[in-house]
């Protein structure tokens, strides 16, 4: 009896062990698959998920999926890659208002949360992160099978002092080239992923950082292994930092169109056009008056409702109007990015797709759906602005395992209602959202 209890307690054990395998195995059939790599959509798609991981995917006719794995028939839907947003700042604002006491762990947890209802599965937070966001991520990655969008971050960013860049309380304020080589060596054992700079004057009403520090800036991050992305405005600066050796730019050029030679030095030194921004630079004037998407269901779920009613009074809608800029900078400057951020990608620089959404007034995982219909209406079509935001971010990011759906990667990906490469609206028609391969809710 004790022989044959023993022997029953093992094949218990044994099917219980098997069963918990299998469940971690899932099938999704019958899908257009639409797969980040920018090539055509692919009807009747299947994919065998195991672990959180990406199986197998194919034509569904060639599908051999476990026989007790979990099977999902997405009939009528269209998957996508799970969306990469290169250019965020977590845990900056709350509702309207902006402060480094917003910066708590349960905040990022809420931003990141946001993110991932509107398809974004994982973040380059750029530049104004606490130290408890680096730790964050790196418990994110010792699983790699995050609950909520991954997080990539630049740590601390460097400003110069009395400047332009960041928020008082969090950035590193340098003074001099060597206190810039120190801070970049802060961060670097820190184990950030990027250094972060601003090279900005906000419209000649602040000091600027000085060439020879965000030289000295560049020079030192390369030195520690890291890459470095600036914030820049002005087509001049850009290309100064475009010739010290910079990885990417964190805004498009906006003060007038791009030159022929600075699109040659891009190509040179491989540059990225890390992010346009094009939504932030609607979001600057767009409050303005009553914008068509305030009242929009997919705008109004991941705000408060305090927030559409400030939005939507005459009393906030003036304060923006009454700012000298309203009319005569903010729309030419979204004009410019526009156009600029075309010329590049016709001529072949590299591109990603971010929104320096986060703070106050830039709304967090709405941004990336903004951007990418501003980008199509910078004359992108919308596979290119779909394959910025999930390939080439991807790449721009060194994420081996993110941004297409293919074998061995992540299973982040997004089920759609509607095919976004006809409309780029249509990647609002969100039915599901996985992440590892776990449906988020």
């Amino acid at each position: 009896m004790r022989a044959l209890a023993k022997v029953s307690l093992i094949v218990c054990l044994f099917v219980s062990l098997a069963t918990s395998a299998l469940a971690e195995v899932k099938v999704f059939k019958d899908f257009t698959l639409i797969d980040g790599s920018g090539g055509p959509a692919a009807v009747h798609s299947a994919m065998i998920l195991n672990n959180g991981r990406i199986q197998w995917v194919g034509p569904e006719a060639q599908l051999k999926g476990p026989a007790f794995a979990q099977v999902f028939d997405l009939h009528g839907k269209y998957v996508i890659p799970g969306l990469i947003d290169t250019h965020v700042h977590l845990s900056e604002a709350v509702d309207l208002q902006q402060s480094a006491n917003f910066m708590t762990e349960q905040n990022v947890e809420r931003d990141l949360r946001t993110l991932a209802s509107y398809g974004v599965t994982a973040v380059l937070s750029l530049g104004i992160d606490k130290d408890f966001v680096l730790k964050m991520r790196d418990e994110q990655r010792a699983t790699g099978r995050p609950r909520e969008a991954r997080i990539f971050s630049a740590g601390q960013g460097l400003v110069f002092k009395g400047g332009m860049g960041g928020l008082p309380g969090v950035n590193q304020q340098v003074a001099t080239d060597a206190q810039a080589r120190v801070a970049v060596d802060a961060q670097a054992a820190k184990h950030v992923d990027f250094i972060k700079l601003w090279m900005d004057d906000k419209f000649g009403t602040l000091p600027k950082m000085p060439y020879s520090m965000a030289q000295a800036i560049i020079d030192q991050a390369h030195k520690d292994r890291l890459r470095v992305i600036a914030h820049i405005f002005y087509l001049k600066d850009a290309m100064q930092l475009v010739g010290y050796g910079v990885n990417g730019l964190a805004h498009s050029v906006r003060d007038q169109p791009v030159s022929p030679a600075f699109i040659q030095a891009m190509k040179q030194h491989g540059v990225w056009q890390e992010a346009a921004t094009l939504s932030r630079e609607a979001s600057m004037f767009v409050f303005g008056q009553n914008p068509a998407f305030l009242h929009d269901p997919f705008f109004t779920r991941g705000v408060s409702q305090a927030v559409v009613k400030t939005l939507e009074s005459p009393a906030y809608q003036q304060s923006i109007r009454s700012n000298p800029l309203y009319t005569r900078k903010f729309p030419q400057v979204l004009a410019n990015a526009k156009k600029n951020l075309k010329v590049e990608v016709d001529a072949g620089i590299p591109y990603g797709c971010g929104t320096d959404s986060g703070a106050a007034g830039r709304f967090l995982g709405y941004s990336m759906h903004w951007e990418m219909a501003l980008m199509v209406e910078a004359g992108l079509t919308p596979t290119q602005a779909l394959t910025a935001c999930t390939l080439n971010n991807a790449e721009f990011l060194h994420a081996q395992d993110l941004g297409t759906i293919q074998a061995g990667k992540w299973g982040d990906f997004v089920v759609l209602h509607k095919n976004p490469l006809e409309d780029i609206l249509n990647t609002r028609t969100i039915d599901a959202v996985y992440i590892a391969g776990n449906r988020f809710r």
